[in-house]
């Protein structure tokens, strides 16, 4: 059963946007947007973020302007794919407290497929925002999309899931919000 997405009970996931694999993925600008917009709203909503990078030392740093973004947060370095496979992205996710989980990054089809799966397989109200991951192929996301809706995950996007946090026209940070989207 699909859940509405409730500000107190969800986390954003920002996921390996790094070095050269960033600049290869399908229609970077628009990720880097989005993903953009999402930091800035859940920070504006005071939602926690949790940030991981993939091998930072061979695939590079995060992106100069996400990690601005991230500058209050410390990434998680990890070798597996899944961000589960690592005890430190469970142990603060466990800590948060949080059952919802909002996923961004790179790639679609391969460490946000993997991490998507797992925090299904852990009972978590799994996220995926479609306009917010890619790949360096169009159809490698378009189909860990669908796999992953498959599984349970539910598929949104940026617009979608920030209207769905504030619930209201009369939510208070709703023009700070509606700014960023414009």
């Amino acid at each position: 059963m699909v859940k509405m997405l409730d500000i107190r009970k969800c986390c954003l996931v920002v996921v390996d946007v790094q070095g050269n694999l960033a600049q290869s993925v399908y229609d970077k600008d628009v990720l880097f947007r989005n993903i953009a917009i999402l930091i800035k709203a859940t920070k504006i909503l005071g939602i926690p973020i949790i940030w991981c990078q993939q091998c930072p030392m061979a695939l590079g740093a995060t992106v100069a302007h996400i990690v601005k973004l991230l500058a209050d947060d410390e990434p998680i370095d990890k070798a597996s794919f899944s961000c589960c496979g690592k005890a430190q992205f469970n142990n603060k996710l466990k800590t948060l407290g949080r059952q919802q989980v909002l996923l961004c990054g790179i790639e679609a089809h391969v460490c946000i497929y993997q991490t998507a799966i797992e925090l299904c397989e852990k009972d978590y109200d799994v996220e995926v925002i479609a306009d917010a991951v890619s790949s360096r192929a169009l159809e490698n996301k378009q189909i860990a999309l669908k796999k992953m809706a498959t599984a349970g995950a539910n598929i949104s996007c940026v617009e979608m899931v920030l209207f769905e946090l504030l619930r209201t026209a009369e939510h208070l940070q709703f023009k700070q919000i509606v700014r960023l989207i414009k």
